[in-house]
């Protein structure tokens, strides 16, 4: 078993960046080489700015190559509490934007030429209870109602030919949710980067920021360079606790693990049995799963496992061990099955789970998605790259208050009181 991500030992590395000292002059600095950050500088170099992109490992490093490969629409929260949280208004923007993403990152794909397994799959949300059924209906019939009506619900009796468990007591599918390799996309976004003209740094982590004229200079171990604005483009892997000079995000961005699992790869046979619906799958727990199929036959399986803050190998191969045991108790015909890969990332949650961008202190940021990154932060990139350029428009989270999270200071020393807490309710449940 390879302890390291599927995404990762799977995709073509990124080879054109550059390899000289960090310096120059340039209209936009970007700081993070996931999807967020990578797509804005795509983008601002396609209109002509300037722009440098430094990353403080190698781009795809933290998040963008750590998840379960979902491209899933819709807001993670049940659409009734959204609306009361945010407003119907802000709630059904919200809810939109996911859409737009996934759209953007089609469109992207195809005047890129990125090759990286995309397909539009459909979702299906599982009640892992009888008791969850009524609700994850109720909440089915508000979305196809006011927001999505390319939705269907499906009966215990019709998930047959979905999802080869009976684990489970009915579900509501999304239709306009999408897969892909991860991989590959992140380097196709770097290397469409680079060839509109942005310049790429890898090991460049920014270490300082100070004020120059009207400008910044941004220093990093690999040298300094100038920038008339800054993009924060970084989340779960920032290190916040330890850069006072991201004081602001401390206390708003809570990094939390998530943990996943790749079986051996399945004969075609082997894999109708398994997840003949070939969708992504999610269960509706509090602490539940994450379930697709890889572009070459694997189950890739993941979850929260245990709320821990550290992801390496040790913290990965425990939660392993959670995710086999919890594999078998869906797919029983399969609890055997060789594990290939096990890998886990950190995800940058905010209190209340919803994605935040602005502009703070000098620097225009996007980050908090909580969990459902891969599918949102292409359209923040683009939106945090028409802020760098003037343009307040796009930006669907505009406006959207932040307040600190009370008695965090950096270190979620509180994460194994909120494991107990959802554990307990799905329990109860």
């Amino acid at each position: 078993m390879k302890y390291l991500s599927y995404w990762h030992d799977t995709a073509p590395r990124f080879e054109s960046g550059e390899t000289g000292p960090v310096e120059g002059d340039f209209d936009v600095v970007v700081i993070g080489g996931g999807f967020t950050g990578l797509n804005a500088a795509r983008k601002l170099a396609r209109e002509g700015v300037s722009v440098a992109l430094l990353e403080a490992s190698h781009v795809g490093a933290g998040g963008s190559g750590r998840n379960g490969g979902h491209l899933n629409n819709g807001i993670a929260h049940g659409y009734a509490s959204a609306k009361d949280h945010l407003g119907a208004e802000r709630a059904h923007t919200l809810y939109k934007a996911y859409d737009r993403s996934i759209e953007m990152i089609e469109d992207v794909i195809a005047e890129e030429g990125i090759d990286c397994n995309f397909r539009r799959c459909g979702k299906l949300k599982l009640a892992s209870k009888p008791s969850h059924v009524a609700g994850l209906k109720a909440n089915f019939e508000l979305i196809h109602k006011e927001v999505d009506s390319e939705t269907r619900w499906l009966d215990k009796s019709d998930l047959d030919g979905e999802i080869g468990s009976e684990a489970f007591h009915g579900g509501m599918l999304y239709e306009k949710t999408a897969m892909m390799h991860m991989g590959k996309y992140v380097t196709g976004l770097a290397e469409a980067a680079v060839h509109h003209g942005a310049k790429i740094w890898e090991q460049a982590p920014m270490t300082g920021r100070e004020r120059v004229g009207t400008g910044w200079r941004i220093s990093t171990p690999k040298g300094d360079l100038k920038a008339d604005r800054v993009v924060l483009a970084t989340g779960a892997y920032s290190g916040f606790e330890k850069r006072a000079k991201l004081r602001y995000f401390r206390r708003r961005i809570i990094s939390v693990g998530s943990f996943i699992i790749a079986t051996r790869p399945l004969t075609d046979a082997e894999m109708a049995r398994a997840l003949p619906g070939n969708r992504t799958y999610v269960t509706s727990l509090n602490i539940g799963n994450y379930i697709r199929r890889s572009p070459d036959n694997r189950i890739i399986f993941g979850g929260r496992a245990r709320f821990s803050s550290v992801s390496n190998q040790s913290s990965d191969a425990k939660s392993g061990a959670i995710l086999k045991r919890s594999f078998a108790t869906i797919f029983p015909q399969f609890a055997d099955i060789e594990i290939d890969y096990c890998w886990g990332g950190l995800v940058g949650m905010t209190q209340d789970r919803y994605p935040r961008a602005g502009e703070v202190d000098g620097m225009i940021y996007g980050m908090g998605y909580s969990g459902h990154g891969a599918q949102m932060s292409t359209l923040i990139g683009q939106s945090l790259a028409d802020m760098a350029m003037g343009r307040m428009d796009t930006n669907p989270l505009a406006g959207l208050d932040w307040p600190p999270i009370p008695m965090h200071v950096g270190e979620p020393w509180f994460l194994p009181l909120v494991g107990m807490y959802f554990g307990l309710k799905d329990r109860l449940s």
